[in-house]
């Protein structure tokens, strides 16, 4: 039986009930359990604002359309972000007519101060900090770092529902905080993701955008408003469609529920992979920011014949993943190469374990054995 990178967990008979509540009530778009999942990830997170929308990918799009308009950035202004993502990250950025400059990776493969103060210009006008795995690296050094220099910051938190700092979740005191709900993210439905902006002003708006510009939305208009159908409104904005919908809610107040209780065992997996990987000097684990406990979306190792040990793996029908090519070796951010050499050295030699709730520790025990064998 072959071992996958991921496998989405669903309680699927709960998943139904709730599921069934939308379509017996005729309502599966936004509004109904849209509202509910954004109340119940507040009260989970204890963030002040979230906004349910169809995708992680729109809303760090949004996060910048929202941020350059309320602040006046102009066309061709900077943002630095890190090559060691999933490319909608920095796509983002290009959306919206602004420049993407690339700061390199610290050992925790999340931004590096240091160098992110070096790439700073009179143009920079926020910070984007990916969450890689979960993990949280340096993030308070980059708030710092961003409170001294006047700029916004971005959390893609793709990867951290769930990860606490110094006991807070995630987003806590950043301007907006964007989480993924795909389908094998430790939240899953089938695609979704929330924003989360720390001022009410940018949060209002984000309800307008992601409606086509519309200042009232069809649940406000009708279910949450007393006497007639509100069939008036006004659009004050060149939204976009990009709110999510009650179905993928549904399943999402699902997966919500048992979100701790997952984390807690994909860190125990993450335990056993360390443990045996502890004496092999060979293989380089990652590690986790101190104050940070993680929802440890990926495990990710460094060796030195990664593709030679990939191909091998599969042989054993194990498949691991590569979390991320490095963004720079890509034609649409190619003017950057060779700007950041750890991010371009940690794309060629890291590998990323299967990691998901179905594995066991016989499973882990079989890839660790397999991983020892053939690493170099």
């Amino acid at each position: 039986m072959s071992i996958q990178l991921f496998v989405p967990k669903f309680r699927v008979d709960e998943c139904l009930e709730e599921i069934k509540e939308c379509l017996e009530k005729g309502w599966t778009g936004l509004g109904f359990k849209t509202v509910q999942i954004e109340e119940e990830w507040k009260k989970y997170t204890g963030l002040p604002h979230a906004h349910f929308l169809n995708s992680a990918t729109v809303g760090l799009d949004m996060a910048v359309r929202i941020l350059k308009m309320e602040n006046g950035w102009k066309d061709g202004d900077e943002i630095i972000s890190t090559p060691l993502t999933f490319v909608s990250t920095n796509h983002a950025v290009l959306y919206n007519n602004m420049s993407v400059v690339f700061a390199d990776v610290d050992e925790y493969l999340c931004l590096d101060p240091k160098d992110v103060e070096k790439k700073i210009t009179p143009k920079t006008r926020a910070v984007i900090f990916v969450g890689l795995g979960g993990n949280s690296g340096r993030l308070d050094e980059i708030k710092k770092l961003c409170k001294k220099h006047n700029l916004k910051l971005i959390l893609d938190a793709a990867h951290m529902s769930g990860t606490r700092i110094d006991g807070k979740h995630a987003g806590t005191d950043i301007d907006v905080s964007v989480f993924s709900f795909q389908a094998v993210k430790n939240l899953p439905t089938a695609d979704s993701g929330m924003i989360c902006f720390k001022e009410e002003k940018y949060d209002a708006i984000a309800r307008k955008i992601s409606w086509l510009g519309i200042n009232k939305d069809t649940y406000a208009r009708s279910v949450s408003s007393k006497g007639a159908y509100k069939w008036k409104y006004d659009v004050e904005y060149v939204g976009y469609k990009n709110h999510g919908n009650s179905i993928m809610a549904a399943i999402g107040l699902v997966s919500l529920k048992y979100l701790d209780r997952d984390n807690a065992y994909r860190r125990q997996l993450a335990e056993w992979y360390d443990n045996a990987f502890a004496f092999c000097k060979s293989i380089g684990t990652v590690p986790m920011a101190k104050n940070c406990e993680s929802s440890r979306h990926l495990y990710q190792i460094k060796v030195e014949n990664r593709d030679e040990l990939l191909l091998a793996l599969n042989e054993a029908e194990i498949y691991p993943g590569v979390h991320y090519r490095d963004n720079t070796e890509y034609r649409m951010y190619d003017y950057a190469k060779g700007t950041c050499p750890n991010a371009h050295y940690a794309s060629e030699h890291i590998l990323s374990l299967p990691m998901h709730m179905n594995l066991t520790k016989a499973d882990v025990d079989f890839i660790t054995e397999k991983v020892i064998e053939y690493a170099k």
